[in-house]
């Protein structure tokens, strides 16, 4: 806590004791909930005007790109780690479940990854023919896929386990192979791998 107060008293030239950054925290206490706070939200504060607010939403995006890996360098995913990696800048600090599907080469390059759905605080709903349509037009070999979940523990409910088991069987019938299924907790819940759980 008191690291990311002296951050954003730094981000906003205010005192790290100030009424700013206390009313930033307790409004948002934690990164996660900033991050996903509007400027006109982070405006309500009284003492951030517009030009503070836009500055401090750069800064945040910066940050945040800053530590996403280039997909033009060709990732290769070695690991569930590796798809941690890849994901974890984006999909950590959102607040709803998104599910994204990651389509790789026979060699484990990365050649995209996309949006299959957004769904509520606690839920997501995809469909096979959602999941596979970019795949097959993309000519993947494999895929790899990820959600995150909004709490902190990334332990796979009956639901994504389910629909884990459905979307791999749907992947040998198009020889499009799922590698793997990744969770991804909120702000520092880590990820599960349901290869490395036994649950693939």
């Amino acid at each position: 806590m008191e690291n990311m107060r002296e951050l954003l008293a730094g981000c906003l030239r205010e005192s790290a004791n100030g009424y700013v950054v206390d009313a930033l925290i307790e409004t948002y206490p934690n990164i996660g909930e900033l991050m996903n706070a509007s400027e006109d939200e982070i405006c309500l504060i009284r003492g951030i005007g517009v030009v503070k607010a836009k500055q401090l939403k750069a800064i945040l995006e910066f940050a945040r790109k800053a530590h996403t890996p280039d997909m033009n360098k060709r990732f290769i995913i070695k690991s569930p780690k590796d798809v941690y990696d890849l994901v974890r800048t984006d999909m950590e600090f959102l607040q709803v479940e998104h599910f994204d599907v990651i389509g790789l080469s026979t060699k484990n390059h990365v050649i995209f990854r996309g949006n299959i759905s957004i769904g509520s605080l606690n839920a997501s709903l995809v469909h096979p023919r959602e999941a596979f349509k970019e795949l097959i037009k993309r000519s993947c070999a494999s895929c790899v896929l990820v959600h995150n979940h909004p709490s902190s523990d990334p332990m796979p409910s009956n639901e994504d386990i389910i629909l884990t088991n459905n979307l791999v069987e749907c992947g040998k019938v198009l020889d499009i192979e799922v590698l793997d299924h990744i969770i991804v907790g909120a702000t520092g819940g880590g990820y599960v791998s349901f290869k490395e759980k036994g649950f693939i």
